[in-house]
């Protein structure tokens, strides 16, 4: 995405401030644009940085893509995200598999019989009221 690009979006403050020169908005406006531009080309960056992890640079662009990586292992999207990300399709089809596996349910763990409760524990006799002291003495 080229900075033309950029101008055509419409950026979070981007009416003039109160009192603001005209000049003032639009270098306001310059910088605005230069950050996401420098943002954009950083995410591009690290989807195919090789100190990210096959899972987190198919992430990063699914996201700068808003698109989810498909589940057909012969779309020809894999191709694409492959050569994007830095990955052989191989470990793009790795990742496919991955998400396909249903998620892990914790094991059920059974409560021993001695963890158990004991009924004296579990509703105390009730406590005798305490001896008042005789104000006599």
């Amino acid at each position: 995405m080229g900075q033309e690009n950029l101008r055509d979006h419409i950026v979070f403050g981007s009416m003039p401030h109160v009192g603001e020169s005209s000049t003032d908005y639009r270098e306001r406006m310059a910088a605005i644009q230069a950050e996401a531009l420098a943002r954009r080309q950083q995410e591009l960056h690290e989807q195919s940085s090789p100190l990210n992890t096959p899972s987190a640079r198919i992430k990063i662009w699914e996201r700068l893509h808003q698109l989810e990586m498909p589940r057909n292992p012969a779309h020809p999207l894999i191709a694409i995200i492959a050569t994007n990300t830095g990955l052989s399709t191989d470990e793009v089809h790795a990742e496919q598999r991955s998400r396909a596996k249903p998620p892990v349910a914790p094991a059920a763990t059974a409560v021993p019989a001695a963890a158990t409760v004991p009924a004296a524990v579990a509703a105390p006799a009730a406590v005798a009221a305490p001896a008042t002291a005789d104000p006599s003495t």
